[in-house]
């Protein structure tokens, strides 16, 4: 059995059964990975994966179980080698994130400045997606670490960690009522803005779920009339006068945007909570915790190994609830 071996059914699993796209994935040719994959099933005497002619059909069972173990064995080799990354040349190495459009636009780029002027030989690496696709892609160690906003606590796998909270802003053109009334000194309600046809996130995206609570709560029904993963893009159609738009604050510029009216609209909504996951048991390099603290400065590196530590799943989440209790509170 050769590590090369497993990382080839790895990669064949995680490709939809689809051994050319694998193939391609690993820079090798495609008869090399199935006859590889052949001499492993020949070696352990079972067959990993079900076949329909010359195509992988399914995994099977024997196949499934052989694959958890993998996973484990590919994360522990990854590991050691990030062990002697860091005793061999400390400001070294790769860091990839996975993030949301919002993240990588507006939340991160002053905080990759600051981490490439500290690391200048760290590879940097940044993918985008839905929160989703983020989070499996940290639990399947494609990545090193997602962020986001949505959907991140639906992997047990993950290493969650609050990073700041966040709410939404209102953007309306100058002459529109709403921008009208708020000069007027009136309060901005979840009412006034139900009359308007709304602009706003793809469900899924960046607090979204915050939003149609609100709504829902008080008994509105908002006229979403479209939605996009992108703010500039939410923005852009907010000025041809099709909607009003919600976004999130840090997505408003004052200069970029001054032909909008912000009309802030922190006391409508519950504030979101970004965070910040990694794989559970993952080795994390000397700059993967500056990072950390660099995107959120509490996060030191002794309350990042506390949590990481806690191995029981319910009680890590619970000291996650905790910490973004107290993130309310600053």
């Amino acid at each position: 059995m050769k590590l090369r071996q497993l990382h080839y059914i790895h990669e064949v699993a995680n490709r939809g059964l689809n051994v050319t796209a694998a193939a391609e994935a690993l820079f090798t040719s495609q008869p090399g990975v199935s006859k590889q994959i052949r001499l492993l099933e020949e070696e352990l005497g079972v067959d990993i994966f079900q076949r329909n002619g010359k195509q992988l059909s399914e995994i099977t069972p024997a196949g499934q179980r052989i694959l958890e173990y993998t996973r484990r064995l590919l994360r522990e080799a990854e590991n050691v080698r990030n062990v002697a990354e860091e005793f061999r040349d400390t400001n070294k190495g790769d860091l990839s994130l996975a993030t949301t459009h919002t993240q990588a636009r507006y939340a991160l780029p002053p905080v990759i400045h600051k981490f490439r002027q500290a690391y200048p030989l760290v590879r940097l690496h940044l993918y985008q997606g839905t929160p989703p696709q983020i989070a499996k892609q940290a639990a399947e160690g494609t990545v090193d670490f997602a962020i986001a906003t949505e959907a991140m606590e639906h992997f047990e796998q993950l290493v969650m960690l609050p990073c700041y909270h966040w709410n939404r802003s209102v953007l309306v053109p100058p002459k529109h009522p709403l921008a009208q009334k708020i000069q007027g000194k009136a309060k901005l309600t979840l009412a006034d803005i139900a009359d308007h046809p709304i602009i706003t996130y793809t469900f899924g995206f960046t607090g979204r779920s915050k939003l149609d609570q609100a709504f829902h709560a008080h008994g509105l029904k908002p006229d979403v009339v479209l939605t996009a993963a992108d703010a500039d893009v939410i923005k852009t159609y907010v000025r041809l006068g099709l909607g009003v738009g919600i976004v999130a604050t840090m997505a408003y510029d004052p200069k970029q945007d001054a032909d909008l009216v912000r009309l802030p609209a922190d006391h409508l909504f519950e504030p979101s909570t970004t965070h910040i996951g990694f794989r559970y048991g993952m080795f994390l390099r000397g700059y993967m915790y500056d990072f950390m603290a660099q995107f959120a400065p509490h996060l030191t590196r002794d309350l990042i190994d506390e949590v990481a530590g806690i191995q029981d799943h319910a009680a890590r989440a619970q000291r996650v609830h905790d910490l973004i209790a107290k993130l309310h509170m600053v």
